[in-house]
């Protein structure tokens, strides 16, 4: 048995032990082969591992169970699902634990993260979960990235501002998402931005990419920018919030109904009630900044960030 297995490979390991059904053993032979070191001196229990994995797929089949979730696939909540991507070392742990509730582990080695690693994001009233996935890597790629990635609704791009191969990794990632037909991130956060000569190579990377991506400088470590970054993500979702009030009240700011951009008044009221929808004359759209009146509006307004509707059925 190797000694240096992780953590992680133990903690899936123990989960296999306690496994009852075929298809918990199939998800946790999934992630120990997935957590355990790739060298040589655990060749063996990789076979042995792949051997019982194929065996437990198929007493699965046989015996009809539910198939179990992939252990990458994680279950989307909030607004939105984010993956962050990354080259080993840019710090994207760093910038989930400042971000939400999640205690990943940040170390400055590479290859620290080796599952997915979701937490909540709160920006102002919306909460969008961003994933952690382990770094993108020409020495080193899980096989399983391309299908965690696919599943998201958008995906961020990390990097270290200092790191002197940071040209290289973002091209390496930007030809890996092509190759995986997969489209390229919206948003580059360009981390670490607390260090010395980091606002040169800022403005160098805004030179060379700007047309690529919306570039945003960040400390994960120092929570720099960090409020920018949570509203540049919002704004990569494409999404719109929108609040409601009854005729003769005030709007209601707490909880928005979360919208993509582009939806219309029609849209806004499925979102409140489906009957709301079907029996839709017009509506009334207010503004936050006070507008007293209201004004009338069809169901096909496209509505924007902020607008409060009053709906008259």
């Amino acid at each position: 048995m190797p000694a240096n297995l992780s953590p992680e490979y133990m903690a899936a390991e123990e989960q296999f032990r306690g496994a009852r059904t075929q298809a918990e053993k199939v998800q946790a032979l999934e992630r120990m082969l997935a957590t355990i070191p790739k060298h040589k001196g655990t060749e063996k229990l990789q076979a042995d591992i792949k051997r019982r994995l194929s065996q437990a797929r198929k007493e699965s089949q046989k015996k009809g169970e539910a198939h179990a979730v992939p252990f990458y696939l994680v279950r989307k909540e909030g607004a939105g699902q984010v993956v962050l991507l990354g080259p080993p070392n840019a710090g994207k742990s760093q910038l989930l634990a400042s971000l939400t509730h999640a205690r990943p582990e940040v170390a400055e080695f590479p290859f620290t993260t080796r599952l997915p690693l979701p937490g909540m994001m709160n920006y102002e009233n919306v909460q969008i979960q961003l994933v952690d996935l382990p770094p993108l890597s020409p020495d080193f790629t899980e096989p399983w990235m391309p299908q965690a990635i696919r599943g998201a609704d958008a995906g961020i791009l990390v990097v270290d501002t200092n790191d002197p191969e940071v040209l290289d990794s973002i091209e390496f990632i930007r030809a890996r998402l092509a190759e995986w037909r997969l489209p390229a991130p919206k948003l580059l956060a360009a981390n670490k931005s607390d260090r010395p000569g980091a606002g040169d190579n800022f403005t160098a990377l805004s030179g060379l990419y700007g047309g690529a991506f919306r570039l945003i400088a960040v400390s994960a470590l120092q929570g720099t920018n960090l409020d920018g970054f949570a509203r540049a993500v919002f704004e990569a979702l494409e999404l719109v919030r929108v609040y409601t009030k009854p005729p003769g009240k005030k709007a209601e700011f707490h909880t928005p109904y979360v919208l993509h951009r582009g939806e219309t008044v029609q849209d806004a009221a499925r979102h409140v009630h489906k009957d709301f929808a079907e029996h839709l004359k017009f509506a009334r759209l207010y503004r936050a900044s006070g507008d007293r009146d209201g004004q009338m509006v069809e169901r096909s307004y496209v509505v924007q960030d902020g607008d409060i509707l009053e709906f008259h059925l």
